[in-house]
């Protein structure tokens, strides 16, 4: 048995996924909040719930490009993926810093990570590689969508 994913799959595949760790992390925020003495989250447990929440849509948007990219199916595929994985990768952080709790800024210097720290040229490396591929991925099936109606 082969299976094809076709980047309409991909991105219902991730709209399902991050809208379920949408819930999933409403419920860890609420859990929070009620076990709170100030009824409270932490910053990055409600970050990850909100970002997740939005990302979940994001992906269906994308989806709805989809039919006017340029690109062969594969080349769509990519370029799909690439902005997909970035959402995953920022949620599963947010995620590990409201389970560490380490940090209310992971963009402040140094970039805390648990009891350790990131190098400065990582994380700036992630945000330039996220910045090319959320915007490069969507840019190309927008394009595509521009020449379709001009």
């Amino acid at each position: 048995m082969t299976i094809s994913i076709t980047a309409e799959t991909l991105c219902l595949l991730a709209a399902g996924s991050f809208f379920m760790t949408g819930l999933l992390t409403g419920w860890w925020k609420y859990r929070c909040i009620a076990t709170s003495a100030v009824a409270t989250a932490p910053v990055y447990v409600d970050i990850a719930h909100r970002a997740a929440l939005m990302y979940s849509f994001s992906a269906l948007l994308i989806r709805e490009f989809v039919p006017y990219s340029p690109l062969s199916p594969a080349g769509t595929l990519w370029a799909v993926a690439g902005p997909l994985l970035f959402f995953a990768l920022a949620i599963a952080g947010y995620v590990l810093h409201g389970i560490l709790r380490d940090t209310d800024n992971q963009m402040r210097r140094p970039h805390q990570l648990g009891a350790g720290t990131l190098p400065d040229v990582a994380m700036q490396g992630f945000m330039w590689a996220l910045a090319l591929a959320e915007i490069g991925g969507f840019g190309v099936l927008l394009w595509g969508f521009l020449k379709s109606i001009a």
